[in-house]
């Protein structure tokens, strides 16, 4: 009782304990695996993430889809490792990390798939929490008629997920961003079909340790860390006599030639409003310089540019906001907006003027030391839980940042110009080539 106490406060209170610096140690196991460890010893507790390159980039075309589902199957069942650990279905499964006070889960992204394991760090609880981990990582039952009736349930949930004009929006906008690259592949009903057990165990067969990225953060030292690595690792394929295979490149997310713009006709009572283009990587060196500029754009909610300009002065629309979404490859920029259908034209309009003058002139002085104000004040509450910690590290890992990329965050903010703005938005965006999609019950013609 004593230990399930501690571990719902950790979970709901757990606060990081403020630091001068965040001490990341790296290292690389012989088994290739690479390991970054935050020592937290504050709450007896530990967060892991392991993630591997197989999120949905490589995916195949005909089976998009394929790298989120078998994230999904992988808590439905572990095969028997031996007479001392018979095999679990998902019921069992599930009591056994409830006995133990834990929780493992799986989930892809667009670059990872990755495995996430919250435990108790008491040395009996610790080992035994590590090694169904493994099992769940590495021996995953994939049961194939859980399978069958997990498909049903997610041809109803398609169906359904068809008559939202938000989705419907965004599918038609991410086709039109990222045209036949991955980043735009998403589940389907045809690629369901064609998604089997067999795949996924082709799939789970890829993940060597040798292309393992391990993050972990709580009370653990680096002795201690290094053998969890090992034994939650110990479960999965060998690698070759001859080392890690090499995975096959992923193209790049081509440019906009020329403007798109496409109107879908949709019973909705409002008007769905995107536009945008393929933006940057995540490693790009215009990172701070694009993020404290879209702040001012459009990522800083009420005090943005868009929302004074389309929101406050015109009433063209409730909320208007800009995103970039950064990844190994070009993520979408986006400028994003709900209005009545018979304003959709005005709006859209406004809206893509105050984007082309933002990219032209740049933030004022003024807008830019409220962005910097705001992002730097706030940032502590990035990384103030464990959890949230161990996000910023896994990205660190991901993506090579340096190892004291967070102690230099507010720094690299700080430094940021009006004139380094202006110029990574000329780099990045290109106002007459984008991409633009409005949904709708009635649709203005485009102009």
């Amino acid at each position: 009782m004593l230990a399930r106490a501690a571990l719902l406060f950790s979970i709901f209170f757990g606060v990081v304990p403020a630091m001068a610096g965040i001490p990341i140690e790296r290292w690389v196991q012989a088994s290739g695996a690479e390991v970054y460890l935050v020592p937290s010893p504050a709450i007896p507790m530990l967060d892991v993430q392991i993630d591997f390159d197989a999120g949905s980039r490589r995916d195949p075309q005909a089976q998009a889809g394929l790298a989120g589902l078998m994230a999904a199957m992988s808590a439905k069942g572990v095969l028997a490792g031996g007479p001392a650990e018979p095999a679990l279905d998902e019921n069992a499964l599930s009591e056994a990390w409830a006995d133990l006070g834990a929780s493992f889960g799986a989930s892809a992204g667009g670059d990872r798939l990755s495995f996430s394991l919250r435990t108790l760090s008491y040395p009996d609880l610790l080992e035994r929490a590590a090694q169904l981990a493994a099992r769940q990582l590495g021996q995953p039952a994939f049961p194939d008629a859980v399978w069958q009736s997990e498909r049903e349930r997610l041809k109803a949930s398609l169906r359904e997920a068809n008559t939202r004009p938000a989705t419907l929006a965004a599918r038609a906008y991410n086709r039109a961003v990222y045209g036949s690259h991955p980043y735009g592949q998403e589940l389907t009903e045809a690629t369901l079909v064609a998604i089997g057990v067999a795949d996924m165990q082709a799939l789970q067969r890829t993940l060597l340790p040798c292309r393992a990225r391990v993050t972990l953060v709580g009370a653990v030292t680096r002795p201690q860390a290094d053998a969890l690595v090992r034994t939650l690792l110990a479960r999965l394929p060998a690698a070759p006599s001859g080392g890690c295979p090499p995975l096959a490149p992923v193209p790049e997310v081509a440019a906009l030639t020329q403007p798109t713009d496409q109107r879908i006709v949709f019973d909705s009572a409002q008007a769905h409003v995107l536009f945008g283009q393929p933006g940057f990587t995540r490693a790009d060196p215009d990172f701070f310089a694009l993020t404290v500029g879209n702040y001012v754009l459009g990522g800083g909610g009420f005090v943005s540019r868009l929302t004074t300009e389309v929101r406050e002065k015109r009433g063209l629309t409730y909320s208007v906001y800009s995103y970039f979404s950064p990844g190994l490859h070009a993520g979408a920029f986006t400028v994003g907006l709900q209005t009545r259908p018979d304003q959709a034209a005005a709006a859209l309009q406004l809206a893509r003027d105050v984007v082309a003058r933002f990219v032209a002139e740049g933030p004022t002085e003024v807008e830019l030391r409220a962005a910097k104000d705001n992002l730097v004040g706030g940032f502590a509450l990035r990384i103030d839980t464990n959890r949230k910690l161990l996000d910023n590290v896994a990205n660190i890992a991901a993506h090579r940042l340096p190892l004291d990329y967070l102690d230099t965050w507010t720094q690299q903010v700080e430094q940021v110009t009006v004139a380094q703005v202006r110029a990574a938005f000329a780099r990045k965006l290109q106002p007459a080539r984008m991409a633009t999609v409005v949904l709708g019950a009635t649709v203005p013609a485009a102009n």
